[in-house]
């Protein structure tokens, strides 16, 4: 007899989150899936306005699915929100979804097909848009295959977080999300792949994701940078690079997160995000 799937989908909200983004990201992700979750864990990370607070009270009363908001009392940000949500979940699988992307119809049942042959972590390629999700600028395919993502890991990180769908006992055993400045997703699937986790991906673009005004900028800055420097450390720590590729990203990358946004943007889409046809770089 065949096992029917079950896993949860975890969702983070703040009070910067917009009410229409996230009814287009729930619906995308439960009402429209081939393959819905078996519930829904929001975890609404502190207060929010009343327009986004109405719209997860009506999302709990209208879902085809159990909903769980999980109510912060302060907002800590993304790490704290994830790891509140983990601790709430009823199921061993979790897919992840932002407040204000929107997953393909298909794309559940796609990750789990690998995820059901034993995978920890199955993420998926994904394209970006700004206002209209038909219309999108930019793809961001990831690698494919246990090497392949562990040696693009040692230079970018291997996996679109938005698009991730993972084991609860993997993310345990090498102590879930911990607090990396913007980079806790990256850190997070480093030490998945250094403790031997299964990793894959589907480079198929199974999410949009939404790039609003000054996504550039804020990939930069010193805190950036350091922090970018900070992640290079702990890799050559545990050995998962070299002295020689540590030196190398220690300075490609601190170059890239100081330079300004405008030059930064078309080297993303170089060699990160591919442009599409038509992509005005």
């Amino acid at each position: 007899m065949e096992t029917v799937p079950e896993f949860s989908l975890l969702l983070p909200v703040y009070a910067g989150d917009d009410p229409s983004f996230l009814r287009l990201a729930f619906s995308s992700s439960v009402n429209d899936q081939t393959l819905r979750p078996s519930e829904v864990v929001i975890v609404q990370d502190g207060p929010v306005p009343a327009p986004l607070a109405e719209e997860l009270a009506r999302i709990e009363a209208e879902s085809p699915v159990p909903v769980r908001v999980v109510r912060l009392a302060a907002n800590g940000g993304l790490t704290v929100a994830l790891n509140a949500g983990l601790e709430a979940v009823s199921y061993p699988v979790v897919a992840r979804m932002d407040a204000d992307d929107v997953s393909a119809p298909e794309r559940f049942s796609k990750q789990w097909a690998l995820l059901s042959r034993g995978y920890d972590l199955v993420g998926t390629g994904m394209v970006e848009f700004e206002s209209d999700p038909d219309s999108p600028s930019a793809q961001r395919i990831p690698p494919v295959g246990a090497e392949r993502i562990r040696e693009h890991a040692r230079t970018h990180n291997p996996f679109n977080h938005p698009t991730m769908m993972y084991r609860v006992a993997a993310l345990d055993k090498v102590g879930r999300y911990q607090p990396f400045g913007k980079m806790e997703d990256y850190w997070l699937g480093i030490r998945l792949i250094d403790a031997g986790a299964r990793v894959e991906n589907i480079a198929e673009p199974l999410v949009k994701y939404r790039v609003g005004a000054g996504a550039f900028a804020r990939r930069g800055g010193w805190q950036e940078a350091k922090t970018e420097w900070a992640l290079q450390r702990e890799m050559l720590r545990m050995g998962f690079v070299t002295q020689g590729q540590y030196l190398r990203n220690v300075v490609i990358k601190g170059v890239y997160r100081l330079m300004p946004a405008s030059l930064k943007r078309v080297l993303f889409r170089r060699f990160v995000g591919s442009g599409l046809p038509g992509d005005q770089q």
